[in-house]
C-alpha cells in the first residue's frame, strides 16, 4: 500500500508523517529491580494542521490468570495477543513532536532535526532532541525534570523504527543510580481506522 500524507498535515511536518495514526502491539519492561514484563500499548500520534504532531501512549501490564484453564477462555485482539484491557496501567505520556526550523550542523542531507516534549502523570516533563530520517529516528534526553516525588531518572534515549510497515522502539534509561541500559521495547502494529 502506497503511503499518503496525512490530510491538512502541516508541511514542517512531513518528516514525521509516517509516524501518524493508531499503533497497537507488544512489549516488554524491565530494569535492575523491576522485574521483567509483557505490556500491551496504545499509541497515536495526531495532528491539528499545527507544526508539531501530538503523541499519546499507554501502556498496560499484561496479568497472567491464576487459572491454567482460563487461557483458553482470554479474548485476543485483531493481531491473536491476549486482550489486556483490564491488566494495570503501567505508564502513560502525552507530548508533542516537532521538527524545527534550524538544521543544526553536521546532520546528515536525509535526516532532519526533532524535538520531542513529553509528561507523564509519575511527575515527569521530557525534552528530547534528535534526528529523523528513512523511517528511524533517534532521540536523546536533553532535559527531564521532575517533581519531588517523581522517580530519579537522569537520562533517556529512545530508537524509533518503521520496519515492515510496524513500528518498532525501545528506550534505554539510567535512573535510580544505575547507568544507562535498556529499560522497555515494543512492536506495534498501525490499527486501521473502521472508516477506511
Amino acid at each position: 500500500m502506497a503511503f499518503v500524507l496525512p490530510e491538512g498535515l502541516a508541511p514542517e511536518v512531513y518528516p514525521l508523517a509516517w509516524l501518524v495514526g493508531h499503533w497497537s502491539g507488544q512489549g516488554v519492561v524491565g530494569y535492575p529491580n523491576v522485574e521483567e514484563t509483557a505490556f500491551v500499548q496504545d499509541v497515536v500520534f495526531d495532528h491539528d494542521g499545527g507544526p508539531y504532531l501530538s503523541y499519546t501512549s499507554t501502556i498496560r501490564l499484561v496479568v497472567a490468570p491464576d487459572d491454567a484453564s482460563a487461557l483458553d477462555e482470554t479474548a485476543s485482539d485483531e493481531q491473536g495477543a491476549p486482550a489486556a484491557q483490564d491488566g494495570p496501567v503501567w505508564s502513560t505520556e502525552s507530548g508533542y513532536w516537532r521538527v524545527p526550523p534550524e538544521r543544526p550542523e553536521g546532520l546528515a542531507d536525509e535526516q532532519f532535526p526533532v524535538e520531542v516534549l513529553l509528561a507523564d502523570p509519575s511527575g515527569h516533563v521530557a525534552v528530547y532532541v534528535g534526528a529523523v530520517g528513512n523511517g528511524r529516528v533517534d532521540l536523546a534526553s536533553d532535559v527531564i525534570a521532575r517533581t519531588a516525588s517523581g522517580a530519579d531518572v537522569s537520562a533517556a534515549t529512545r530508537l524509533y523504527g518503521l520496519v515492515n510497515g510496524e513500528l518498532m522502539w525501545a528506550q534505554d534509561l539510567a535512573a535510580f543510580g544505575q547507568p544507562m541500559q535498556s529499560y522497555a521495547s515494543a512492536r506495534l502494529a498501525r490499527v486501521e481506522d473502521a472508516a477506511s
